[in-house]
């Protein structure tokens, strides 16, 4: 194997069958039930998303009011206690899997993902990943009801910029190198990161992504999910927004 050799894995619904988003949310809601009131600053930028009328990234930022006013140490505590106790009991263990291969054959795990940086790292940590890529927000010494986003939101090509930004090493692989490289998803919004990498690996792909890594004759991994189908996935997140899910 060359000298340098990655695995990019992406988060949600790749690691872990659900959206980290509302498991985080279940999580604090069920310290501060108090805080699903707040959700009615996000219901507005909700419906206005469903018109077309705001962005992901302006949703995104919405959805987070829910920790509108918590302390910058309480949200950290949060996010730790959650790396440690909820993500390893979701995650995937064929992923875990590959993870632990890939560590054995002594190549550098970056986790980049959309999902918000306060607690993409404890994540990253929790799960032995070298590197974490996340999109970043402003959040002070409490949190603000609409934070900003740093850099934008990482996802698409976005993911690829910031990951040659952040990971030394990764600007500079060779063709050759990156012939070695793995790359994890669930999205078809990750085609630039699967590209990216000699071997891609699909994680319950959709149709659409099914059918392009049936073309590139990409590997596929349909590890066992705590619902069925889609809308299995759409009622376990509505239950995770109000604090009712299992942790």
């Amino acid at each position: 194997m060359p000298a340098r050799s990655f695995a990019f894995f992406d988060l949600d619904h790749t690691l872990l069958p659900f959206d980290t988003q509302a498991l985080f949310c279940n999580f604090v809601l069920k310290r501060e039930p108090w805080r699903v009131f707040l959700h009615g600053l996000f219901v507005p930028v909700a419906l206005a998303r469903a018109c077309g009328l705001a962005s992901t990234a302006t949703a995104k930022r919405a959805f987070l009011s829910y920790l509108r006013g918590m302390p910058r140490e309480r949200l950290a505590k949060y996010a730790h206690e959650f790396a440690e106790v909820c993500v390893p009991k979701w995650a995937y263990a064929d992923l875990r899997a590959e993870i632990l291969r890939h560590k054995h054959q002594h190549r550098i795990l970056v986790l980049n993902t959309a999902s918000p940086d306060f607690y993409a790292h404890d994540i990253a940590h929790a799960l032995g990943f070298d590197y974490c890529i996340a999109t970043r927000f402003e959040i002070g010494d409490t949190f603000p009801g609409m934070p900003k986003l740093v850099t934008g939101n990482n996802k698409h090509e976005a993911k690829i910029v910031a990951m040659e930004e952040a990971v030394p090493g990764v600007a500079e692989l060779t063709e050759r190198e990156r012939s070695t490289c793995w790359s994890y998803s669930d999205s078809a919004a990750d085609l630039p990161l699967l590209e990216y990498a000699g071997f891609a690996v699909l994680v319950h792909p959709s149709k659409r992504l099914a059918a392009i890594g049936q073309l590139r004759d990409w590997t596929v991994l349909r590890p066992v999910r705590p619902y069925q189908n889609k809308l299995g996935d759409m009622f376990r997140v509505m239950l995770q927004m109000f604090g009712l899910h299992p942790e």
